[in-house]
């Protein structure tokens, strides 16, 4: 099961933002990676370039390669209604995205990680893909036995469900979609037109 391995914070210095959260390393070096740092002249970004440069940092936020989001991107395409809107409908609507957004694993690499370790249920039985997408009615659940493991007490110790699309049950430790996200519901700075003109090219 592909997924990125390498050097994080180096990722979000080439974006300019923490995308895959708080990060003391970041903090300390707010500037482009690369041997002069600071001191690199670098030239304007073409349209095309910057249009490539969002979608990777969408690919690099959600954790997706380009074979699978470029999958992503055609069934939003062939959706009606807005296609960058659908877009990251679908992006959200990913078990492993879900379950970081309930609170259950503090980052998505680490939702992933429990999805793919069968810890986490869909609908009763247990799900190891993490690019299932849920669909509206769909229920989350963690799996009975691994409930206390500390990696989820801790992430979901102290924290509330600020997701309108989202529903939390702390007591069965289970959260039900309840629908696809509105855009503007969606908090990820992400410009998804310039990935619907990048694939239009």
């Amino acid at each position: 099961m592909a997924r990125y391995t390498g050097p994080k914070t180096k990722i979000a210095r080439k974006f300019k933002e923490p995308i895959y959260g708080a990060d003391k390393y970041f903090e300390k070096k707010n500037y482009p990676p690369g041997q002069h740092g600071l001191n690199k002249r670098r030239s304007k970004l073409s349209e095309y370039g910057l249009q490539l440069l969002e979608k990777q940092k969408t690919k690099y936020t959600y954790g997706i390669l380009e074979r699978q989001f470029k999958k992503t991107f055609k069934k939003a395409q062939s959706k009606k209604g807005v296609t960058g809107d659908n877009l990251m409908k679908f992006l959200e609507s990913r078990i492993d995205n879900v379950v970081y957004r309930l609170g259950i694993a503090p980052t998505r690499a680490a939702a992933r990680q429990l999805v793919t370790h069968r810890h986490i249920l869909l609908n009763g039985k247990i799900c190891n893909i993490p690019s299932a997408m849920l669909v509206p009615g769909d229920i989350v659940a963690v799996r009975e036995r691994s409930k206390v493991l500390e990696v989820i007490t801790n992430s979901l110790s102290g924290k509330s469900n600020p997701y309108s699309w989202l529903e939390w049950d702390s007591a069965l430790m289970s959260g039900k979609f309840m629908n696809y996200p509105e855009r503007e519901e969606i908090p990820e700075n992400i410009n998804e037109q310039a990935i619907v003109e990048l694939y239009s090219k």
